[in-house]
């Protein structure tokens, strides 16, 4: 792995946890209240991680595409078509996850996301637009494409999927992450421009966000239930 990739890794790892350490800081140091300063903490870190690691990677992008990469109306049709099946594999997982493994549907991860986004809709900047790039230029271009010259599609998508997964801090629904891990990946190949799961991802992540936003607790747990009671028609139980 190039010696500029670890570095980009090692900011993201910065990113993820200095909060530990900074937003207790800010607490102390600013008249605003815990919460707000994790939350400000948050979007000011991964703002300024997003800028390191995009002036790491410059040698990449001053290197141009790749040979038989898409063109831009392809790169527009595999964004669109990523969506969906990004939204299937992921619809899939989830159903495997309830009915052959009894998994509750539903993600602290992404709850915790919306019930601070409601407080601070400025935070919606992170897992919308941030996030998303960050995690594709690791776990795509650098972890699955460092493990897709050593290995074969297969082998390199499931372990980057995995990892995807795991770091996402839900384990029970790891199925999920890694089946939206395996599509991005497959868009990167096929396509040979990581800005395809780049657009897809924040596609998907922004139309959860802004659903949610406009859904009530309430109204989600009804539209988990109709979504149980859609796969007891489709599996029986």
């Amino acid at each position: 792995m190039k010696k500029r990739y670890w570095w980009v890794i090692i900011t993201y790892i910065i990113v993820q946890f200095s909060g530990i350490l900074f937003a207790p800081l800010l607490y102390l140091t600013l008249p605003i209240s815990e919460v707000d300063a994790v939350i400000y903490w948050s979007i000011f870190s991964f703002a300024v991680g997003l800028i390191i690691v995009l002036l790491i990677m410059r040698p990449d992008m001053r290197a141009g595409s790749q040979r038989n990469a898409s063109s831009t109306g392809q790169v527009i049709l595999w964004s669109i078509l990523g969506v969906f099946m990004a939204f299937i594999a992921q619809g899939v997982a989830a159903m495997i996850e309830i009915e052959v493994f009894g998994i509750d549907p539903g993600s602290e991860n992404t709850q915790v996301i919306m019930d601070v986004a409601r407080a601070a809709p400025l935070f919606m900047i992170i897992p919308a637009v941030i996030a998303p790039i960050l995690e594709e230029i690791i776990f795509r271009k650098i972890i699955f494409g460092g493990l897709y010259e050593r290995t074969n599609f297969f082998i390199a998508a499931l372990l980057s999927a995995l990892i995807f997964g795991i770091i996402h801090g839900e384990p029970q629904h790891i199925l999920v992450y890694a089946s939206m891990g395996f599509v991005f990946a497959f868009l990167y190949v096929k396509t040979k421009r990581i800005i395809v799961p780049i657009i897809v991802h924040m596609a998907m992540n922004t139309i959860v966000v802004i659903a949610q936003f406009n859904l009530t607790p309430e109204e989600i747990e009804r539209m988990q239930q109709q979504l149980q009671d859609l796969q007891m028609i489709f599996f029986g139980g």
